[in-house]
């Protein structure tokens, strides 16, 4: 299986678990010019920047552990450019979480929602 497609069913995945967790999906695959967003939602009246991290194993450490702060940078950048293009959510309350999975070799693996993960300061 290519890995487009196994991130694309730990993507579908992360949706799932997002939305079952009383997260409504606003968008997947943000893309601007700097990048991408995973994931945009809401949760209650807070928009979330939801970064999706998916690993085979544990072999090289977690898969929340590779979002580093040149990436964390990068989803700040990208979270501004979202509010500013749509006027709606601004001086909306933010979050920043990290969806974290590890499919294991048993089903359905683990997953992980880390809420508030980073803040900006």
């Amino acid at each position: 299986m290519s890995n487009f497609l196994v991130g694309r069913r730990g993507e579908d995945r992360a949706v799932r678990f997002l939305e079952k967790g009383g997260y409504r999906i606003l968008g997947r695959n943000v893309r601007a010019r700097i990048g991408e967003i995973d994931v945009v939602a809401q949760e209650g009246a807070t928009l979330c920047f939801v970064e999706i991290k998916m690993r085979a194993s544990e072999r090289f450490g977690l898969p929340e552990e590779a979002l580093t702060a040149q990436k964390r940078g990068r989803l700040v950048r990208l979270a501004k450019w979202y509010l500013q293009s749509r006027p709606r959510w601004q001086g909306s309350p933010i979050r920043f979480d990290v969806l974290s999975i590890l499919p294991g070799e048993e089903r359905p693996g683990r997953i992980r929602l880390i809420k508030g993960a980073f803040e900006v300061v």
